[in-house]
């Protein structure tokens, strides 16, 4: 199998993971974080929840565990717990099922050590039934007995120190008469006494013998059992494993006999939708296997291709220039290539790389009441409500618009792609992962002063570097700049709308972003989707994505439409869905891209489309054929500890780190973010009024500046026109916009340290 075979945990070990577990039949299977220690399996909503909620746990030495299909399994103490349990694939599932079992086997070990009679008692198998009741009452029998037997040594034993006293005493007394007539009577009490103590002593080691007796031949059976018990597990899981790789063998002829449908062919998104049938597909590595893309009702489905595709894929000159080999080495090629190219830009000597930040401080915790902020802003703008620091995270809407280039790798591939349809598939890919840091995100950003600028210099790390400046206070504005020696130039104006509507916040980024390449001349253009923050009043906050996305290349007419879909309580999706299709300029579909924005990415080649049946709502869909669906983007896991850290990224962390030799309007000087960083909360939140009221001052003083150039107003002038120090407003002739570009000019100034042309704002 090409799974590799999971390490069988060793006492004190911890499983962690996600699993999909049923609620009720309006909510369905919902998305929680199990997690297995010492015999006990919890779970909790989040991550973040495991230090102050746990929603539930199952005590595993009684609890029975069984499994209903590839993917799900139940975990039952008897009816007064009962876990449904679906893993995202089969692989997952027997993973989490041979963790269970084993801290099971551990559980019940340690619980039999800890009784008093020092004796074994064996795991019941999870399939035993009733039979694990009979033995259980068996046992508890067995204890009664030795418990009785236990009493009676206790009573012979203080009956043969109450004998063997009066016994003593009557030969003390016999010793000390003188008068003969008085020895008869104390000979026979004496001897009576003497009979007692041989009586009792009697008894005394008859029951030691019969204890003896009775612990020594329940104990070897005890031992048995346990050594039988092991070894019916160790024969039930090599029994497992042989029928789960006859399986995956079955299930790979019965592909490749037939053209059939499959549902949840995908391992890696079983689980986010497909086309329904009746079997689940294997999770082989293998191929010349053929896997569904997700499926998505209203517009398109897809099926896997003809076998006769995929022979000729490999010698097809217009297909994926990475997709003919295995996937990990596709990315060797093509990082052997770039190196091998004399005109990368890669420089000869090596320079050490600077070791960034890897924590902050923690997140203090707070309270604060949020109702009696919130609920005079209700229909208001967000950026003109006075927040406090509580509702935010120590870093500025600059930053965040940095962290864009979080997966900054994507472009690099893209910069060296052949085909522009591959290269639209990096790029949609990258425009999907710039969403990844926000899934748990979800404290408030500084807003920007005017004049606020950012840098984010990688170019010895990265290859790449940007800058970000606030070119407008109303409506707020930022404009964006990053140029790589890879080839590639990204550039966006981002004017965020927002609106509170009392049970959740809507933010509708309006602007566009634009991605140039040098070699091909390519230029591309999308918007982003409108990000929506639940549960602002009552209850956890969680964020949604949702919306669709039209990446466009201006040079060849060709475009990918992404669908990010909203989350549904009714829907049988994984939440987070993302689909999309690249087309060309004449509408004919190449891609088909799928996969969850806070997850990862697949892209499947389409071979062959049709008209298939009519969806839910009459339309006719479309049906793709597709090859195999291979990873192109996946999130990096989180750093350690991330929870307390307002789930930063690694990124993330490092973006208010301080540097040398950054402008004086830099978002690293601002002072109430700094502050916040170190946890004085009070001080950041002084400090942000003071800010917010000197930016009130120079706007009037700007109006008032205005009124008096009135009689002769120039051409365009107005008090919100402001002059960006290192951006000038362009009309784009590819896209028909009008955005902020860079002018040049910053690294220059920071190389000779020269900033006296830079406002004052902190």
């Amino acid at each position: 199998m090409s799974e590799p075979k999971p390490p069988t945990p060793t006492p004190g070990d911890t499983y962690k993971g996600w699993l999909f577990k049923w609620t009720n039949y309006i909510k369905g299977y919902q998305r929680r974080w199990f997690v297995l220690s010492n015999g006990l399996l919890s779970y909790y909503r989040s991550q973040a929840e495991m230090g102050h909620t746990c929603r539930g746990t199952i005590n595993l030495a009684t609890a029975n565990i069984a499994v209903e299909d590839s993917c799900n399994f139940v975990i039952s103490n008897g009816g007064a717990q009962t876990y449904h349990l679906k893993a995202s694939t089969e692989v997952e599932r027997q993973r989490w099922i041979t963790a269970l079992e084993l801290a099971k086997a551990k559980a019940v070990h340690m619980q039999a050590e800890s009784d008093d009679s020092g004796d074994e008692c064996p795991a019941a198998p999870p399939s035993s039934g009733q039979g694990g009741g009979c033995r259980n009452l068996e046992i508890q029998s067995t204890l009664r007995t030795l418990g009785s037997k236990v009493e009676d040594l206790n009573t012979c034993n203080d009956l043969i120190v109450k004998h063997g006293s009066a016994l003593q005493r009557s030969l003390s007394e016999l010793e000390a008469l003188r008068v003969s007539g008085d020895v008869g009577d104390k000979m026979k009490q004496v001897t009576e006494r003497a009979t007692l103590f041989r009586i009792t002593s009697n008894a005394m080691i008859n029951a030691c013998r019969d204890f003896l007796s009775l612990a020594q031949s329940h104990s070897k059976r005890w031992q048995k059992a346990l050594h039988s018990e092991r070894d019916q597990r160790i024969r039930l899981e090599e029994t497992l494993e042989q029928l789960a790789k006859q399986h995956n063998h079955l299930e790979r002829a019965f592909r490749g006999a037939t053209v059939l449908p499959s549902s949840f062919s995908n391992p890696a998104l079983g689980n986010k939708g497909g086309v329904s049938g009746k079997g689940d597909a294997s999770d082989e590595d293998d191929d010349n296997e053929f896997f569904d893309a997700m499926e998505d009702p209203a517009e398109f489905i897809t099926v896997p291709a003809d076998p006769k595709y995929h022979r000729r894929s490999g010698s097809n000159a217009s297909g994926f220039s990475c997709e003919t080999g295995m996937d990990d080495q596709s990315v060797n090629f093509d990082e052997l290539s770039l190196a091998s190219n004399p005109e990368s830009p890669q420089t000869l000597e090596l320079e050490p790389v600077r070791q960034r930040r890897t924590r902050i401080p923690d997140k203090p915790n707070y309270y604060l009441n949020l109702w009696s902020i919130m609920k005079n802003c209700i229909g208001k703008e967000l950026s003109k409500i006075p927040m406090p620091v509580n509702f935010n995270e120590p870093l500025s809407m600059l930053q965040r618009l940095s962290e864009d280039l979080e997966y900054y790798e994507l472009l690099d591939k893209a910069a060296k792609c052949q085909s522009s349809l591959e290269q639209m598939c990096y790029v949609a890919a990258f425009t999907v992962s710039s969403y990844s840091t926000t899934v748990h995100r979800t404290g408030k950003p500084f807003n920007p002063l005017l004049g606020e600028t950012f840098e984010l210099d990688r170019l010895k790390d990265c290859g790449y570097r940007s800058l970000c400046e606030q070119v407008s206070h109303h409506p707020p504005a930022a404009a964006h700049h990053a140029l790589s020696e890879k080839g590639w130039t990204l550039r966006q104006e981002i004017t965020l709308a927002s609106k509170f509507r009392g049970k959740y916040l809507s933010i509708m980024p309006l602007g566009s972003i634009q991605c140039l390449f040098d070699k091909s001349e390519n230029h591309y253009s999308w918007k982003k989707v409108t990000t929506t923050v639940h549960n602002i009043i009552v209850g956890k906050l969680w964020i949604d994505q949702s919306g669709e996305i039209d990446v466009v290349n201006h040079k060849t007419g060709d475009r990918c439409h992404l669908k990010f879909a909203p989350y549904s309580y009714f829907s049988r999706d994984v939440p987070r869905k993302v689909t999309g299709v690249v087309t060309d300029k004449d509408g004919k579909a190449h891609y088909v891209l799928s996969g969850t924005w806070d997850e990862k990415m697949e892209f499947s080649r389409i071979m062959q489309s049709s008209k298939g049946e009519n969806g839910t709502e009459g339309k006719q869909r479309t049906v793709y054929q597709t090859l195999k669906a291979k990873e192109i983007w996946k999130k990096n896991p989180l750093p350690e500890g991330a929870e307390n850290m307002y789930f930063f990224s690694s990124l993330a962390l490092t973006l208010n780190e301080s540097e040398e030799g950054v402008a004086p309007t830099d978002s690293r000087r601002r002072p109430d973010q700094r502050m916040m960083e170190d946890g004085r909360w009070d001080e950041a939140n002084a400090e942000k009024q003071k800010l917010e009221e000197k930016q009130r001052i120079v706007r009037r003083e700007r109006e008032r500046e205005f009124v008096k150039a009135a009689s002769t107003p120039e051409e365009g002038a107005h008090p919100d026109n402001y002059q960006a120090m290192w951006f000038d407003k362009f009309d784009d002739p590819a896209s028909g916009e009008t955005l902020h570009v860079y002018k040049g000019g910053y690294w220059e100034a920071k190389e000779q340290g020269s900033w006296d042309m830079c406002p004052e704002i902190f």
